[in-house]
């Protein structure tokens, strides 16, 4: 016994496990005279294991514990009222989540007074202006509705904890995208009625977001997993908001906004974009994960009819964000043209439907925008005094995203 002795076991009190994997020591080595009287006392049998502590005998049946962890499942799994995560079954979820919630950033860290100044000069143009308040018109409604989906659809039909763990994070960073654009309104001065009247009466906003909830709406009732239909209507309802909206929809004004702050305007608000980004990026793989892993549970629901009805769903997506490109620049402004926005839209839709095992529908798309993914690197030479701490708190989850054009 080289690693541990008689009376560090009897002063430690540790248990079997730890004697063999903290310590190096079987426990089968141990003199009778400590099996005898040790206040913790693990008897391990081929289906269940006995502790014994004092006068108390408790039995573990393994049998029960294993087809509990069996019974996770994405949809129709064990029912309990109990949020036990562990045993991890998918180790994928608990991994993005702890990934997530290393980025936490909250809006008010983010300085707002260059943009301020921008935005009441004359260095702005009116364009360039127009570009902002469709930014915070669209995703003022935008985030709220991918959260709402998320809390009262997806998340209500999961049984596995561990998937209802990383949902609930993921509703979360909803509600801090939400909560930056009330920042970017109220530092700025803006009308908030304004921008629920763009939410209400531009034709291109009002066609995406409707295009998304009357999907999310027709869930919205009892659903029988048990049903291929519904399993299938839950799946295209996965693919929609994460692959379609959040991962082809948000990234036309992703694109336009970062290429302000490239210029050097806006950078609070192209900051705050990066964040989101950022997170939108950890959202879109969560979604996708979550497809894969219900597919792969419920095979039935990849049928050839289903895959097409997925790439269709996404082509009628990627038309309504080119409609919106064009409101967003009806004339020519920062170094842009939507002839590259458009073709941005059909470069990520086709990497989203790849990711997704579908074929693209474009094919052979290049990104017209390759510093996009320099934009959302965090930049250390930035001056002391113009940041705050949170910019090196959260610098080194921004440079070790691993985007790449799959990404952006």
């Amino acid at each position: 016994m080289s690693k541990i002795d008689i009376d560090q076991i009897r002063r430690l009190k540790v248990d079997s496990y730890q004697l063999q994997h903290d310590y190096g020591v079987l426990p089968s080595s141990l003199p009778s005279s400590l099996k005898q009287n040790s206040p913790f006392t693990q008897i391990t049998m081929s289906e269940t294991t006995t502790i014994i502590l004092g006068d108390r005998t408790f039995t573990l049946d393994k049998e029960k514990a294993q087809a509990a962890f069996d019974a996770k499942k994405v949809i129709n799994g064990r029912e309990t009222m109990f949020f036990n995560i562990l045993p991890l079954k998918y180790q994928w979820a608990y991994d993005l989540y702890k990934t997530m919630k290393s980025n936490h950033w909250e809006p008010e860290d983010i300085q707002m007074q260059t943009d301020i100044g921008q935005w009441q000069g004359d260095q702005i143009t009116d364009a360039e202006r127009w570009i902002i308040k469709m930014g915070i018109g669209y995703f003022s409604a935008a985030e709220g509705i991918v959260g709402d989906n998320i809390i009262h659809v997806v998340r209500e039909l999961m049984t596995a904890p561990e998937l209802k763990l990383v949902l609930g994070r993921h509703a979360h960073e909803e509600n801090i995208h939400a909560d930056s654009l009330v920042y970017m309104i109220s530092s700025l001065g803006l009308n908030p009625h304004d921008c629920e009247a763009m939410f209400e009466d531009v034709p291109t906003i009002k066609a995406k977001n409707n295009f998304v909830v009357s999907n999310s709406r027709g869930l919205r009732r009892d659903m029988d997993l048990t049903k291929l239909e519904d399993k299938q209507a839950l799946a295209k309802n996965i693919f929609l908001f994460g692959q379609v909206m959040e991962g082809t929809q948000f990234y036309g004004l992703f694109g336009m906004i970062l290429s302000l702050y490239r210029q050097n305007k806006f950078p609070g608000i192209g900051q705050m974009f990066r964040y989101t980004l950022r997170d939108e990026s950890n959202h879109i793989e969560v979604f996708r994960n979550l497809l894969n892993a219900l597919v792969t549970e419920n095979p039935e629901i990849w049928t050839p009819e289903f895959q097409e009805d997925l790439r269709q769903t996404m082509a009628e997506g990627v038309r309504l964000e080119k409609d919106f490109i064009k409101d967003c620049l009806p004339v020519g402004s920062v170094g842009l043209s939507v002839t590259e926005f458009e073709q941005y839209i059909d470069h990520i839709a086709d990497r989203r439907l790849i990711n997704c095992h579908l074929d693209p529908l474009t094919g052979n798309t290049t990104n017209p925008f390759p510093w996009l993914s320099e934009a959302i690197d965090l930049k250390k030479e930035q001056n002391f005094f113009e940041g705050k701490v949170t910019e090196y708190q959260k610098a080194s989850a921004l440079e070790e995203g691993g985007y790449d054009d799959d990404d952006l």
